[in-house]
């Protein structure tokens, strides 16, 4: 676990059992305790050999746009307080012009001011606005989870490769699988682009109930997963595979009325001695054109014994 992760995680315990503590009329020292328990159990959960354990990448990720949230709620709520200070302004200065001749200079002067407030106040929001969409991207560049489907990215799929990789030798059986989802842009194009977005999560959520918990799921491109199947042989994941391929095809999504029909492409290959990421990702690349080649909605291998 690299040091940063480990400073962002503590200090997101500091800030979240601080924030728990000004919510309540009266903190206990019983529910300090409790918490700080649960901290360290967190703590012990995470498994340095992995890219981060669930928990951790929870925290560490979705937390993290929490305190950013807060902060933006924060702002429009000082920005609101300021435009209706500004508006009582206003107010006030019409109801002065009432009943009385019009002194068009100081009328004149009177809007000026509200309208610098008012300009000063729209400038400072956008400034906000633009730091906050800075740290947003940080963020995610940042994290291994993507955004979208709260799966493991691209990047984090390249540290964990790389670690697998760097082993040369496995004590027990990996295989690697690329899902692809047949015709996306069609789908985009037709149904837009939220119905796409929300194809990827319901195609995320399916993989979680279906495979186990010591499998892993990256979100290897816009329309593209990848799968690693621990402790598993090759006819095992052909089953795995096979059935998920069955159950996104037999789902009919319903999307502002309409029926959406989704099926995905599959390739897996094995893990072999002297891999390396891009040797993995390549094999299994090659699997997944075989199965768009021979007419999608199914699963292509490429292993050394040609299964």
């Amino acid at each position: 676990m690299e040091k940063d992760d480990l400073k962002s995680l503590v200090t997101q315990m500091y800030e979240d059992l601080l924030q728990n503590i000004n919510s309540q009329t009266e903190a206990s020292k019983e529910e300090v305790i409790n918490y700080l328990k649960d901290a360290v159990s967190t703590i012990e959960k995470i498994n340095e050999e992995e890219i981060d354990s669930i928990e951790h990448a929870r925290l560490a990720f979705t937390n993290a746009y929490k305190v950013i949230a807060d902060k933006s709620i924060t702002s429009y709520k000082e920005t609101n307080a300021h435009f209706e200070k500004l508006t009582q302004m206003h107010e006030e200065t019409v109801n002065q012009c009432e009943n009385v001749l019009i002194d068009l200079p100081s009328i004149k002067e009177k809007f000026d001011e509200i309208q610098s407030h008012m300009s000063n106040e729209v400038t400072r929001a956008n400034e906000v606005i633009t730091k906050l969409t800075q740290q947003v991207k940080e963020l995610e560049e940042n994290s291994n989870l993507d955004a979208l489907t709260k799966v493991f990215n691209r990047r984090a799929l390249n540290s964990y490769l790389g670690n697998i990789c760097a082993k040369k030798e496995l004590k027990h059986e990996l295989h690697l699988m690329i899902l692809d989802i047949d015709d996306f842009k069609r789908i985009n194009d037709e149904f837009g682009h939220i119905a796409g977005d929300k194809i990827l999560i319901f195609i995320t959520n399916l993989l979680r109930k279906t495979l186990r918990d010591g499998d892993k799921i990256f979100r290897y491109g816009g329309e593209e997963f990848v799968i690693v199947l621990n402790r598993i042989d090759t006819e095992a994941c052909k089953i795995i595979a096979n059935r998920i391929i069955k159950l996104i095809s037999s789902n009919q999504l319903i999307y502002r009325t309409k029926s959406i029909n989704v099926t995905v492409s599959a390739g897996a290959t094995k893990f072999r001695s002297g891999d390396t990421p891009d040797t993995l990702i390549a094999r299994a690349d090659k699997a997944l054109y075989k199965s768009k080649q021979n007419g999608k909605n199914q699963l292509s291998t490429e292993n050394e014994d040609g299964n």
